[in-house]
This record gives C-alpha cells, sequence and structure tokens, in this order.
C-alpha cells in the first residue's frame, strides 16, 4: 500500500520550492532516493537552483533527468518504487500503487489549497488514506 503525506502550510507563507529542498535534505539522510515529479520546466529550474544553493555547508547531489543522482527532477515519473516521490503536479498521482511514498506539498494559498483538495479526494477514491501533517 502507497504512504501518501500531505504537508499543509497553514501560517508559513513558505514556497514548495524551499519546503522541498528541506524535506530532501532528511529524507537523503536516511539514503532514500527521491523522485521529484515536475511537468513545469521554470519549476524544474528553480528546483535545479535551490537545491545547489539551498544548505551552505554542501550541495544536495541531484539532476534534471538524471536518475542516477540521489534526486532526479523530471517531467516523468519513475519506473521502479525504490523512489519517494515529491508530485509537483497539479493532480494526484492515479498510479499512486507504483510507489511507496508520495509527497504532496500544499501552499499557503487558497489556489494551492484547491488543488490539495483535489488530490486529496483522489487519493482517498483510490482507496489510500494520506496522512497530513500540519506545519
Amino acid at each position: 500500500m502507497a504512504k501518501i503525506s500531505f504537508y499543509l502550510f497553514e501560517k508559513s507563507p513558505e514556497r514548495q520550492v524551499e519546503s522541498t529542498c528541506r524535506l530532501c535534505r532528511k529524507i537523503l539522510r536516511q539514503s532514500a532516493k527521491i523522485w521529484i515529479h515536475c511537468p513545469d520546466q521554470e519549476i524544474q529550474h528553480d528546483l535545479d537552483d535551490r537545491l545547489w544553493s539551498f544548505d551552505p555547508s554542501s550541495f544536495l547531489a541531484h539532476g534534471i533527468d538524471q536518475p542516477e543522482a540521489p534526486i532526479c527532477i523530471s517531467a516523468h515519473l519513475p519506473m521502479d518504487q525504490e523512489w519517494i516521490v515529491f508530485n509537483f503536479n497539479n493532480h494526484a498521482l492515479e498510479q499512486a500503487e507504483q510507489f511507496s511514498h508520495i509527497i504532496e506539498i500544499v501552499e499557503n494559498n487558497e489556489p494551492a489549497k484547491q488543488i490539495g483538495r483535489e488530490k486529496f479526494k483522489t487519493y482517498r477514491r483510490l482507496g489510500i488514506t494520506p496522512q497530513t501533517h500540519k506545519l
């Protein structure tokens, strides 16, 4: 059964890209592989820049469409289950069962919250109860 985690920013204005960098740093300490599913090229490049400069003591190793990197940013989904998938798409991942863990980050603004609600409903419809972390 796939694990789905929603991170909801209720008070913080933190952007999705920033929180993704923080979570990636934490997850990589546990030696997991991270796939950032991001169809938007502008956001891909924003993520690429931030992952290089996010941690002043070290960069987070990554690449765009480079599945050999610990963090892969791609408009496509991975072929195997070994990845933790951050979903930057505006729709839930209907093939959720293919992945061990999907992370959805919801910014503190009404359009993002509406997209988050729709994704949550889709996962419920697929028979998965997402975990919610309020930040």
